[in-house]
């Protein structure tokens, strides 16, 4: 295509250079006072929300990792309540055979007693290690609660979670 043709193809579309260039810096004008007066805030608004979601999943990771380690703690605290009352019974029933040579009646009763006792001992020891660990479970769960949720939780507050939890967590 000749020059010329370019020109007139141009000028009868209504485009000149004078146009053109005004419209290119009004376009370069509206696009800097967009930059800095909307896309920049708008980007570091979302920027500042993505970084907060990626904390809390973090910290619900953490928490996640606490609770399996606290069940952990809580399955082995157990355990060993049972193994401490099994050497109890054990140690009761061999107790009993010893005393069984002797005096069988008496034997018998005083290892009835010894077996109750240390039954009601190891249930008694079970029931506070439960107690301890949903008290444990509520403060974990109000410190969770309160950093997941980012307030600062009353006593009222507080106090109803670890109710709830307390009243949730089985074994």
């Amino acid at each position: 295509m000749s020059p010329i043709l370019a020109a007139d193809i141009l000028t009868q579309f209504g485009v000149t250079p004078a146009k053109l260039i005004a419209q290119c810096l009004v376009f370069g004008l509206v696009y800097m006072v967009l930059k800095r007066y909307a896309f920049g805030p708008v980007l570091a608004m979302l920027e500042a929300r993505r970084k907060r979601i990626a904390d809390g999943e973090a910290k619900l990771e953490k928490i996640a990792r606490d609770l399996a380690a606290a069940e952990e703690n809580a399955k082995a605290i157990i355990e060993k309540a049972d193994s401490e009352a099994s050497r109890l019974i054990k140690e009761a029933g061999d107790s009993a055979g010893v005393l069984a040579e002797r005096k069988k009646q008496d034997a018998v009763t005083e290892a009835n007693s010894i077996l109750a006792k240390a039954r009601e001992a190891a249930k008694l020891e079970q029931e506070q290690l439960l107690g301890q660990l949903k008290r444990e479970f509520g403060r974990m769960v109000v410190d969770a609660t309160t950093r997941v949720t980012g307030k600062v939780l009353n006593s009222d507050d507080q106090e109803r979670i670890s109710r709830e939890t307390a009243t949730q967590v089985s074994l």
